[in-house]
């Protein structure tokens, strides 16, 4: 019984992380500190759209099957299709959504908020010292892509934390 109390216990809890998370001892070497860790690239905070097969336009183009980045202008107004940090397609969008379940008077959600950002700075502080990247906290981010053959077009949806975007093309 007391295992089990312990067990959610620790699964349920509300902090962000209670300790800092050291690197692993491995054949001499701390996990981390190999330059392909330390030298690598940060990650995309965009989401990544896979297309399965090319799409042809109008023109004769052709984007090529593969992995790609999605990104919402700062207008709001289009989605940029983005291969290696070059643009290769916009694509207008035609419907917006933004989730605002928690209202920004709640002082409740406010002070978790604040809390939350105080024990991240104390644990980022730690990870500073230790030579390791600090704690961000986690976007959901979500790309897709479907064909609809009713009107012959390709219809994109996009989310990124609490924006939801749906953009929409010609297929060829």
């Amino acid at each position: 019984m007391l295992e089990g109390i312990y067990a959610e216990g620790v699964f349920t809890q509300e902090r962000v992380r209670p300790y800092i998370p050291r690197p692993i001892d491995n054949a001499g070497l701390d996990l981390g500190s190999q330059s392909i860790f330390r030298y690598a690239q940060k990650s995309s905070d965009y989401p990544t759209l896979i297309l399965p097969e090319p799409i042809f336009d109008g023109a004769g183009e052709v984007i090529k099957p593969g992995y790609y980045e999605l990104a919402l202008s700062d207008m709001r107004d289009f989605l940029i299709l983005i291969e290696s940090k070059t643009p290769r397609a916009i694509i207008p969008v035609f419907k917006i959504e933004e989730d605002i379940s928690r209202p920004s008077d709640d002082r409740k959600y406010k002070k978790k908020l604040k809390k939350e950002a105080r024990e991240r700075e104390v644990i980022n502080k730690k990870r500073a010292k230790a030579g390791q990247q600090p704690d961000i906290p986690y976007i959901h981010t979500e790309a897709s892509i479907e064909y609809v053959k009713e009107g012959d077009y390709y219809l994109i949806k996009y989310e990124h934390g609490t924006i939801r975007a749906w953009g929409a093309f010609k297929g060829g």
